[in-house]
């Protein structure tokens, strides 16, 4: 389906388009700086981006990253204009090797309420709802 896409790393360079396919991807929430973002996983040793690349052009990206024994997977993306390619799945699979590689087993992420849209197509690739309650607070300001 998607064939010819290639996934790699993400390179500084990278960052203009990315951001723009998470833009487009309505992937950015108000609180939410994604160029930030970008840099902050590209800079850490637990965490990367990755983006798929077809024809030249980036279509698809995921970040992922780790806490040593979760994997979670962010900004999962696949260019409107090509989807029901395989590129949103391609780019899990290429995070799930990225955590496995680390030894990490388990591959966690969350949707939220205003895109409960994507929930079928993380089942269908085996995800499954998890029984939580996510708590958070702000250690900034959200602004």
């Amino acid at each position: 389906m998607c064939d010819g896409l290639t996934v790699r790393p993400a390179t500084a360079e990278d960052e203009p388009a990315v951001v723009a396919l998470w833009r487009e991807c309505n992937l950015v929430a108000s609180y939410n700086d994604p160029a930030a973002d970008f840099r902050f996983a590209r800079a850490g040793a637990c965490s990367t981006v990755l983006v798929g690349e077809l024809a030249g052009r980036i279509q698809g990206s995921v970040m992922v990253g780790h806490d040593g024994h979760r994997g979670w997977l962010y900004y999962v993306a696949a260019a409107p204009d090509a989807r029901g390619l395989g590129i949103g799945k391609r780019m899990v699979r290429a995070a799930e090797s990225w955590l496995r590689e680390r030894g990490v087993g388990k591959a966690q992420l969350l949707v939220r309420e205003t895109n409960t849209q994507v929930v079928a197509f993380y089942e269908r690739l085996g995800f499954e709802t998890a029984p939580r309650v996510v708590m958070s607070r702000w250690l900034t300001s959200p602004d």
